[in-house]
């Protein structure tokens, strides 16, 4: 277990202190690597050069960050888990780390053992979104209109699985409503097909959706995150608007190879926390429709752990086959 982990972790760097603290005080002593999951110009990977950019000048080596898209993410965390242990290597990862475990047969590490939890940085609440021109005016009409006409109502995502998915397929649970799920290759064409008129909704993260709206050619009926949201305060939740407790956000953060030690993490995590507290930082993740979030090593290791039961629970729920 996690916790577990950390404390023989931390047994052990006591009896070798003053060589850990030494080590951690000459840390890094080469370029850092940023291993993101996800293709350049992705939000992932924009906020990954965010981090990038300030973390440089403070650690005084270079901070690359480097694209390894495939396999939902495996490919990424195949990658630094072979690298050494020595807290040049760190893994951007979002919501998706934790589905994995139940979107997969088999992956070829452990989440939970293999990995341990840096910094969750941010997430990003989804939006409800129709046609402009769609008889639903509010999330109350839309879930009506749904009960109304069971299977018939339609909602795409960026994929099976994908978190655009998973929060469509809690938002049909939590309702209680039969709709068919259209997955698409992207949630960006998801979102295009809502303003096209050829889908009902679609669950797209705040920033994607914000031009669309802008332009009138879709219409927000509600957020999913528990409270609104500063890129949109009028919007009311979908707790607001008519299901108790409703949480779904897409979450972005950094991970390490369970072996690093503490004394390093604990600097890195020190650093993350100075860049995330910078103004300009915070202003552009706002810019990106993001919540920041300070959960650092134990906390956020137990939040990782809720969350592969969470969405484990939802995807059997769902019925989404493990590939």
């Amino acid at each position: 277990m996690p916790l577990r982990r950390r404390h023989l972790i931390a047994a052990s760097a006591a009896a070798l202190a003053v060589p850990a603290v030494s080590w951690a005080n000459g840390f890094p002593n080469r370029p850092m690597r940023i291993v993101v999951p996800f293709s350049a110009g992705a939000l992932t990977d924009i906020i990954a050069r965010i981090y990038a950019e300030k973390l440089a000048p403070m650690l005084g080596q270079p901070v690359v960050v480097d694209n390894r898209p495939g396999a939902g993410g495996v490919t990424a965390s195949q990658l630094v888990l072979s690298a050494p242990a020595d807290g040049h290597t760190l893994l951007f990862v979002s919501s998706a780390h934790a589905a994995n475990p139940a979107l997969r047969k088999s992956l070829p590490y452990d989440t939970e053992r293999d990995f341990s939890g840096l910094a969750l940085l941010a997430s990003s609440p989804s939006l409800v979104v129709v046609n402009s021109s769609h008889p639903a005016k509010h999330l109350q009409d839309l879930i009506a209109l749904a009960r109304q006409r069971p299977g018939d109502l339609n909602y795409g995502s960026a994929g099976i699985g994908s978190a655009t998915h998973l929060a469509g397929e809690y938002f049909r649970a939590e309702a209680r409503l039969d709709m068919v799920h259209v997955p698409y290759r992207g949630v960006q064409e998801a979102v295009a097909a809502v303003a096209a008129e050829q889908l009902d909704m679609a669950f797209p993260p705040i920033a994607l959706a914000l031009p669309l709206i802008r332009a009138e050619r879709i219409r927000a009926l509600a957020v999913t995150s528990p409270e609104r949201v500063p890129a949109l305060p009028d919007m009311p939740t979908v707790a607001e608007a008519g299901i108790p407790g409703f949480d779904s956000s897409i979450w972005y953060a950094l991970v390490m190879h369970a072996g690093t030690p503490r004394p390093l993490m604990e600097r890195l995590a020190q650093k993350v926390l100075s860049v995330s507290d910078m103004p300009d930082v915070a202003e552009r993740l706002r810019s990106q429709g993001l919540l920041q979030d300070r959960r650092t090593l134990d906390a956020f290791d137990a939040f990782i752990a809720s969350e592969i039961r969470k969405l484990g629970t939802l995807v059997r729920n769902s019925g989404i086959q493990p590939e």
